[in-house]
């Protein structure tokens, strides 16, 4: 075979190689993940750990923001329930996929989410922000606020640090917003309940009365 074909044809696999790469995993992130990880019609393989058995009949998926206030009520009426009675009881686990449009705040307090998953601290992470929600955008939710609550969370700060100041999960959370505009979801708290080969959507912080009647037509 001629040396310049054989060249030739070693440097256009490489090439497709990496388009492969680039188009499989976004640019400047580093994410170990399920790259398949699918629910129904939604692709949550950039949204959070799976809260719960991963196995479960019945996987909940959340669309919310941290800085939304209706998110926070859920948060602190409904969830607990949920989690208690379905999410512990091994019928349903729960996603956490960002919306994160509320404010200027809101795409790094979702990143943040995901440099503390680094350390495997993400549903820590998680509950500290949804108990520390103030009003959006008045700082609470901030770069030098999010790395106070890693320093509580007792996260490895150089770590914490880097990746939070490098935007290193900023495609990530645009990946997830895009999904959630992808199922024409437009408001936070959006919820869609997967199982039995089903789904269905809750819309708004609703009691847990309303999952529960959702939730036992599909265990």
């Amino acid at each position: 075979m001629n040396k310049k074909v054989l060249v030739l044809g070693v440097i256009v696999i490489a090439i497709l190689a990496g388009i492969a790469v680039s188009l499989s995993t976004p640019s400047s992130e580093t994410v170990n993940l399920d790259m398949d990880r699918t629910h129904g019609s939604i692709s949550t393989s950039m949204g959070s750990p799976i809260l719960g058995d991963p196995n479960a009949p019945i996987t909940i998926v959340e669309f919310g923001d941290y800085q939304c206030e209706m998110c926070y009520r859920w948060f602190h009426t409904s969830k607990p329930q949920i989690v208690e009675n379905y999410i512990e009881t091994g019928k349903a686990n729960l996603v956490f996929v960002d919306l994160a449009f509320l404010g200027r705040d809101s795409p790094k307090a979702a990143q943040a989410s995901y440099c503390a998953e680094d350390q495997e601290k993400y549903w820590d992470f998680h509950d500290m922000l949804y108990n520390s929600q103030e009003h959006v955008d008045n700082g609470w939710a901030n770069s030098e606020r999010l790395k106070a609550f890693a320093f509580e969370l007792g996260l490895d700060m150089e770590l914490f640090n880097s990746c939070l100041d490098s935007g290193k999960y900023s495609k990530r959370v645009q990946y997830n917003i895009q999904q959630a505009r992808e199922q024409g979801i437009r408001s936070t708290p959006t919820f869609i309940v997967v199982g039995d080969n089903q789904q269905k959507q809750i819309s708004g912080a609703q009691p847990y009365s309303v999952f529960k009647q959702v939730l036992d037509t599909l265990v």
